[in-house]
This record gives structure tokens, sequence and C-alpha cells, in this order.
């Protein structure tokens, strides 16, 4: 599948790039964000993916986390895709801020007229995956995920109901519904602002996800960050130890004799 180069910049000795492309999944053009680390010139490296939250496109972690210096000097590819199918002229897609364009909420709708576009699950979980090992220099062994607020609603759709699939998953402020979640060995790494207006409101239900997860015997840390709220300025804040949450999975490989801390 032909990829349009959008844009290219150098960041920490690698490539921050953003890439177009038709996509058959969602029927439109979608854009993507590509961060290739150093040593992806020449080995495979682990692919971190992260999925964003409400109204965000591919530009708003890429521009606002500063998660690049920590990517790079652990070897990490960093992908992050838009939030949903945009273009699609369907009536009723841009009249709401919570659904429709950038409100894909990484899963495949059943009804008309949506089910021809939004179906971002099959996305992030096939399509995206294949055009990505197929174009870069990365391991399709060794993928993780993470996300902010409702792009936390597809890292826990995508990882509790493909067990395997990842190495690791961390969440900023995420957005929990009832998963019908296999038996996990992932450890899930999760930060909470406990200003956050949302948490305040009752939409995050993360003891319900606590809860769960102890069920499901699914090893959990959660970090209820006092004084912060729902912005990237939280986010950036704690992304370094997100990426060394995942580094330490993804990478791995290199000492298989060593047993993997639980620490940050």
């Amino acid at each position: 599948m032909a990829l349009t180069q959008i844009s290219s910049n150098k960041c920490f000795g690698g490539l921050q790039k953003v890439f177009e492309h038709d996509s058959v999944e969602l029927n439109c053009k979608m854009k993507f964000a590509a961060y290739l680390p150093p040593k992806a010139e020449t080995e495979k490296c682990p692919a971190l993916y992260w999925l964003s939250g409400l109204t965000s496109t591919e530009q708003n972690f890429i521009s606002k986390s500063g998660y690049h210096q920590a990517a790079s000097e652990r070897g990490l590819a960093v992908i992050a895709p838009d939030t949903s199918p945009r273009g699609c002229n369907i009536k009723g897609e841009d009249e709401s801020w919570d659904f429709g364009t950038g409100a894909g909420f990484y899963v495949d709708t059943t009804e008309d007229p949506w089910k021809t576009n939004y179906r971002m699950y099959s996305y992030v979980m096939e399509e995206l995956p294949q055009l990505i090992n197929a174009s870069f220099l990365v391991d399709p062994q060794r993928m993780s995920i993470c996300g902010h607020s409702m792009g936390d609603h597809g890292v826990l759709i995508c990882a509790l109901k493909n067990p395997g699939n990842y190495k690791s998953v961390s969440a900023f402020a995420p957005i929990w519904k009832a998963y019908d979640a296999t038996r996990s060995q992932l450890d899930i790494l999760i930060d909470q602002g406990k200003d956050d207006q949302f948490l305040l409101g009752g939409q995050l239900l993360p003891d319900n996800f606590i809860a769960a997860c102890t069920e499901k015997k699914i090893p959990i840390v959660f970090r209820l960050q006092e004084g912060y709220e729902h912005s990237y300025y939280f986010i950036a804040t704690f992304i370094t130890d997100h990426i060394r949450h995942h580094a330490k999975y993804l990478n791995a490989w290199k000492t298989p004799n060593k047993r993997i801390s639980s620490g940050l």
C-alpha cells in the first residue's frame, strides 16, 4: 500500500514523520505519525502505538507530549494514528465533539451509515500494524500500546481482548467500560490526574477498572497524581515514565536471563 510522506523532522537523532495513505478499512485517506529512532536506520525496532483522545489528530501527541528523547534513547518507534475517519460525508459526523469526526472511539460500528467508514478497531488492530511492519524496520513481535482518555478506550479494548498481541500497556486517564477481559500477563501502568474534570464528573470510573483487573488477576499500577488534570501538561509530566515502562518489556529480549523489575 502506497504511503505519501507529508512531513519529516529530525528530532533527538531520529525522524518524526507524518504519512497519508488510502485506508481499506475506513474507506478514506488517513494520516498517521511515525517516530523512527536513530537505530531504525540499521535494525528492527520495537513499536509503541499511541491512541489519542477526543478531537485530536495525529499531531497532538507528537507536538505536545515531549516523548521523543525518551523514545530515541530506548530505541522505540512510536506510531500515532488519527482518531477517526475524516471527510466521509456522513450526515451528522461533524455536529458533535464526542461522536463522529475526531471521535471514533476505536471501535467498529455496526449500524448504517457509520459502518462503512467507522472501523477504527480493525484499522488499529490489523491494517495499520500491517502497513507499519511492511514499510519500516520494526519488529512485529514486539509491540506495545498506550493512550489518553478516549484513546485508552481503544488501548484497553485492543490489549485485553487480544492477549499476547502486546508486550505492555499504559494509559493516561482512561475511559473505562465493562470489557470481557481475559486473564492477562500484561503489566498495566495507569496515571490519573486527581483534579481531572472528567474524573470529578464521574465519567472515568477508575475504581471499576481496578476491581475488574483484580478479579481477573491482571497486574496493574494505578497512580493518582495530585494537582493534575486531563491536559497534555499532565501527559508531558509523566510520559517518560510510560516510555520506560514499555521499553522495559519491549527491550527485554536483549537480556533474556534477567528478571524484569516492576520498578520504573
